[in-house]
């Protein structure tokens, strides 16, 4: 199927925009701070307005790709994605930055959006599933590989060129999308785009919201790192971009690792267990992050990152799945409101405990130790009967 393979191609390239808008100019977080004289907290919440804004975007992205279509939904937001470069670009103030960022999240939210359902479109129930895990698998590459193009972007032409590298991406693949993406819904529907009771029976759901919950907690323990990484090896230790690249593609890998052994010991020993070992991991990376504090190594910072990123990978895998397990004819209204979880509120956690003036460190073991009511929960009767219920 020649036709399909392409698509697929098209659809892994709209997968990328969102974590290519976070990881490419990570290396450039200190100097977007001195160029605008700010704090670091304030440069920082580019990365979390983006994701907040994208959280927020998928209650209304994933309905409108309904009643407009898949392929209207992503030029659209390829278009948004590429004119918020732009402002980014052209920002002379912070202000005018996170406003450009957090219209960004949204162009962000609906191409990625248009590309999960139009998988659906073309592979069906059955097979969408191990589509959509390749998809996963190509977003997980970018962290690797595009803090690498960032950092020689803008040691060779300054911070502003990884957003010109955004809107040039943004305008080739329009293009390339605007030439080649068919659609693939074309019955779409004549209902509004939003309404608060299909939201609401999913959200008074307690399985639901445990889940999520562990799946924006889990998240806002990288976001945390992500955004405070390059202060701490950059600023504190003296790292050169060239050393914090390299770091950060290392915990890449370990992450990429993780996401695929966590299916595998899903399938062996249940969600449950692979639940308690994310949590554990994630506590035990705290412990060791608070004994590490003082030692001004980037080993020292990173030895607990990467287990915690094994922690996160196990935590999501679990729970993202059991969070949408109960629905079946709700599941993409469920799928939106988990991705508001995860983003929007990891955004705001993090958000909030950076504005605490605590030090990176004690910040990130903070962010860890946040699961930990979720073992008393698990050992419960109500966990166990929750996963129980989902094996069934």
């Amino acid at each position: 199927m020649p036709n399909s393979k392409l698509q697929m191609m098209l659809l892994t390239l709209l997968v990328l925009f969102s974590p290519l808008a976070i990881d490419i100019y990570l290396p450039a977080l200190p100097q977007i701070s001195q160029a605008f004289h700010v704090e670091h907290a304030l440069a920082q919440d580019t990365i979390t307005w983006f994701l907040f804004a994208m959280g927020v975007g998928q209650l209304f992205a994933g309905p409108l790709a309904d009643k407009l279509g898949r392929r209207t939904v992503a030029l659209a937001g390829i278009g948004i994605y590429g004119l918020s470069a732009c402002l980014a670009w052209a920002a002379q103030s912070i202000e005018w930055m996170l406003m450009a960022r957090l219209l960004q999240g949204l162009g962000a939210c609906a191409t990625s959006v248009a590309a999960f359902a139009t998988v659906r479109d073309i592979f069906g129930p059955q097979k969408s599933g191990k589509m959509i895990s390749y998809l996963n698998g190509a977003i997980c590459f970018i962290p690797a590989l595009a803090p690498i193009l960032g950092s020689w972007l803008t040691q060779q032409f300054g911070w502003r060129s990884n957003f010109s590298f955004m809107a040039i991406f943004a305008l080739v693949i329009g293009l390339l999308m605007l030439t080649s993406m068919k659609e693939t819904n074309p019955a779409t529907e004549k209902q509004a785009v939003f309404k608060f009771e299909r939201y609401w029976s999913v959200l008074k759901t307690p399985s639901f919201l445990f889940h999520a919950s562990m799946c924006m907690l889990a998240m806002a323990v990288i976001l945390a790192y992500v955004t405070s990484a390059p202060v701490v090896l950059m600023e504190n230790l003296g790292l050169t971009m060239n050393e914090f690249t390299f770091w950060f593609g290392v915990n890449a890998v370990i992450n990429i690792a993780a996401c695929m052994s966590a299916p595998k010991f899903m399938d062996k020993f249940g969600t449950r267990l692979s639940l308690i070992v994310g949590v554990v991991m994630l506590l035990l990376a705290g412990v060791i992050m608070l004994l590490l504090a003082n030692t001004p190594t980037a080993f020292a910072f990173m030895l607990p990152i990467f287990i915690s990123s094994v922690g996160f990978a196990w935590i999501l895998g679990s729970a993202a799945g059991k969070a949408l397990a109960p629905f079946g004819d709700k599941a993409g209204t469920a799928a939106a409101l988990l991705g508001l979880f995860q983003m929007s509120g990891s955004g705001l956690v993090v958000g909030i405990m950076q504005r605490t003036g605590l030090e990176p460190q004690l910040m990130i073991t903070l962010q860890m130790w946040l699961v930990a009511p979720a073992l008393i929960i698990l050992f419960s009767k109500a966990g166990k009967r929750w996963h129980q219920q989902a094996m069934a």
